[in-house]
């Protein structure tokens, strides 16, 4: 066979590809249909239409057992501005979050790293670290209890027995919710630890090579190598931990029930507490609706600030 004989056969399967493509478009615009809608519904069913419905709530007189459900228009919000638990629950839940957000997610990169050296043991560690993430946060709350418990708690025993003065975690509105921050922090601290561990597993060694060759140190490699190609990485770890810090309920309930005098009041505890409690469901919807708005601006703000160079 002749070059121009092997270079025309070339060419007519070329044409005849891209002619395939061309009549194909209709079927491939039909295949992104059948694609995408699923994820249109799914997320309209799981996330658009209760957000709604829950805004419509918001807007009415609502009981369960009633039978008519006046129209109050904002008079919901207004009495949420004017609520004074409500403040405090805001209060108390964005310590919680900066708690999980400023100790959480370092010492998770800190565990990460050191378990990135291959170091022996490095199978168990990261096992045991992460136990707490898949134990249930009833058994872990009602655990961290009895640590805390200012007579007989494992915490006030190693106090004394050092010589520290021993403290009312859970009872004293100083400490209790800082107490529930820590018990979180270390619960959900192996969850981060594997998120930071997969990211630093995704970076090439010839990066960390090339950085020795030109002389960089330890600290110079984790300023200039680590850190930047783990931006994709911390970003979503931020987010992430955001959520799941402002959805703080279960171990509130189990440990405080919201005290001593509010101290460990969280928005969704107080939301839980008005809905299902005093069954004032306009108002507890007005909750989480508000609730669902600062968590959705929050993670938008975190997109505009250091979000829009991060690329997956």
């Amino acid at each position: 066979m002749s070059q121009s004989q092997g270079t025309t056969g070339v060419r007519d399967r070329l044409n005849g590809f891209v002619s395939g493509l061309t009549v194909g478009n209709a079927d491939t615009d039909l295949s992104w249909y059948a694609i995408v809608l699923p994820k249109v519904f799914i997320f309209a069913a799981v996330l658009l239409i209760p957000f709604l419905g829950a805004f419509y709530v918001s807007l009415h007189q609502w009981e369960p057992l009633a039978r008519s459900h006046p129209f109050v228009g904002i008079d919901n919000y207004v009495r949420l501005v004017q609520d004074p638990i409500f403040w405090d629950a805001l209060i108390n839940t964005a310590g919680y979050s900066l708690a999980l957000l400023v100790f959480d997610v370092p010492i998770a990169l800190g565990l990460a790293l050191l378990l990135n050296m291959n170091l022996r043991g490095t199978k168990f560690y990261s096992a045991a670290i992460f136990l707490p993430v898949v134990t249930s946060w009833v058994v872990v709350s009602l655990i961290w209890s009895w640590i805390y418990n200012p007579q007989y708690g494992l915490l006030n025993t190693m106090l004394g027995t050092i010589g520290l003065p021993q403290l009312s975690w859970l009872q004293s509105s100083k400490t209790a919710l800082a107490s529930i921050a820590l018990m979180s922090i270390w619960k959900h601290i192996g969850f981060n630890m594997v998120i930071f561990l997969a990211g630093l597993k995704g970076i090439p060694d010839d990066l960390y090579e090339a950085a020795i060759i030109d002389g960089a140190n330890r600290w110079e490699r984790f300023r200039y190598v680590t850190l930047p190609l783990l931006k994709p990485t911390t970003f979503f770890v931020f987010v992430v931990t955001l959520v799941f810090s402002f959805r703080v309920y279960t171990q509130v309930y189990v440990m405080t029930n919201g005290g001593p005098v509010h101290s460990t009041y969280t928005i969704v505890y107080y939301f839980w507490q008005t809905g299902f409690q005093q069954f004032e469901m306009g108002y507890a919807s007005a909750i989480a609706v508000v609730l669902f708005l600062l968590v959705f601006g929050l993670s938008v703000l975190q997109q505009r600030t250091w979000g829009d160079d991060v690329g997956y």
